[in-house]
């Protein structure tokens, strides 16, 4: 009597070790999260980090600030990362596919693209930040540069800043791309244009100081307003709806309960408009504020985090 109670006791404590596991409710795995190195990206990526520790998980941030796309991409696709803030719009660019400027159509075609290399597209956030080229005032001024069409007559008289990718990129430099096809700037100026990374201090300080006269940075770059500086009109629209959300792995989405780990990082992009994200950016980049202060603040005016 007393050896079948233990037999189905033992049983019990079975059913319920491999429940808990089926359902993600065992101990929770180690989340390595990344990003590419721009301020704007990387305090995305510590907001969703911090969010998914108060929560019970461990995160490696080893992989936050990694660097360009073409870095970054390989790498939540070996599993040197599990998950990622994304620009959808230009991910989708990436992948060879062609975005618009329709976000739910742009995240539908990149969902469908990174099935097949196991990764899942959560939830985008209100928040849009688009590839923008832009000018100091007095150069505006000397060249009547208004939108990207103005610069095709006088691109010879400009010093360019472009992308560290934009040769090989489609919305920026690439053979039809962007800015040959939409705006006729030829290959010679593109291959002897400045190249550095788009969206961060570098390209900002180049423009600043007059390295170059037309850098390639993010629509909702702080350096912008803080300078005076004109966005070019992007008037043959060929730039695409580029909102922020975060790409997870498959492997880790099936090693937790993924309701409630989607909620987490669901919830967190609902409340992350374009005002937020430039603001979010301005104190990383211009204010100097610590990454993770910035982030922790954040979470903690809206109730996220304790």
């Amino acid at each position: 009597m007393r050896t079948s109670r233990r037999l189905a006791l033992g049983a019990m404590l079975v059913a319920l070790l491999v429940g808990a596991c089926s359902s993600g409710g065992g101990s929770k795995p180690t989340v390595k999260v990344g990003s590419v190195g721009f301020d704007e990206a990387r305090v995305m990526a510590e907001i969703y980090a911090q969010a998914l520790e108060a929560n019970g998980y461990t995160v490696d941030r080893a992989g936050i600030g990694l660097g360009a796309r073409p870095v970054v991409a390989p790498a939540i696709e070996s599993g040197q990362i599990d998950l990622q803030p994304e620009y959808i719009g230009s991910r989708l660019t990436y992948e060879g596919g062609s975005p618009t400027g329709d976000s739910a159509t742009n995240h539908a075609d990149l969902q469908l693209l990174l099935a097949a290399k196991h990764l899942t597209v959560l939830n985008y956030a209100p928040a849009i930040d688009t590839n923008a080229f832009v000018v100091r005032a007095e150069t505006a001024a000397q060249y009547n540069l208004v939108k990207m069409s103005d610069t095709t007559a006088v691109q010879g008289q400009l010093r360019w800043g472009l992308a560290a990718d934009c040769p090989t990129n489609a919305l920026c430099g690439a053979p039809g791309g962007a800015l040959q096809a939409g705006y006729g700037i030829t290959a010679d100026v593109i291959n002897g244009a400045t190249l550095l990374s788009a969206c961060d201090v570098p390209m900002a300080d180049a423009l600043k100081n007059g390295t170059i006269d037309v850098a390639e940075l993010c629509s909702t770059q702080p350096d912008i307003l803080v300078n005076g500086w004109v966005v070019l009109q992007d008037d043959k629209s060929t730039q695409p709806a580029d909102n922020v959300a975060p790409i997870v792995r498959d492997d880790l989405l099936a090693k937790v309960d993924q309701a409630s780990f989607k909620k987490i990082l669901n919830d967190i992009s609902a409340q992350v408009d374009t005002a937020t994200l430039a603001d979010l950016y301005k104190q990383v980049s211009v204010d100097h504020k610590d990454l993770a202060d910035v982030a922790r603040t954040w979470l903690r005016a809206k109730g996220f985090i304790q």
